[in-house]
């Protein structure tokens, strides 16, 4: 269980991922690396991305917010000013729900906080408001 909230919370805090047990040893290793890098730059409770995956409880957390902005910026779908590039965001998600989650991204954007961390967290909640069957953090 716990390499399966890394994984969700490392492919985009934000990735809807339907095929865990599919992944790869490869993906496995990417989103431990991720997942470590922005815990590691943020400093970020491994509690609280645990309550996010298990409860969907978004605690209102800088350290949280920045992890989830850490992992977006990893993988190149958020700006420093915390703009959410949705085309890149839709393109690292497995094609097999790129369908679905394509009209969520969108309508979703950018949401706009305070912070660009507020900016990818609040993004964060509406992919999970909207598409709550597939998401983990």
């Amino acid at each position: 269980m716990r390499q399966h909230s890394i994984f969700l919370g490392a492919i985009l805090t934000f990735t809807f991922f339907l095929y865990v047990k599919a992944m790869s040893d490869e993906m496995k290793e990417l989103a431990q690396m991720l997942h470590n890098t922005c815990v590691g730059e943020t400093g970020v409770s491994e509690d609280l991305i645990e309550k996010v995956n298990s409860a969907k409880t978004f605690a209102d957390d800088e350290n949280l917010k920045c992890y989830i902005k850490c992992l977006m910026a990893q993988m190149a779908c958020i700006d420093d000013d915390g703009i959410i590039d949705v085309e890149a965001t839709i393109a690292v998600l497995p094609e097999e729900i790129q369908q679905e989650a394509d009209p969520i991204i969108r309508s979703c954007g950018t949401k706009v906080g305070k912070t660009a961390c507020e900016n990818a967290w609040l993004t964060h909640k509406c992919y999970a408001e909207n598409f709550a069957e597939y998401m983990l953090i």
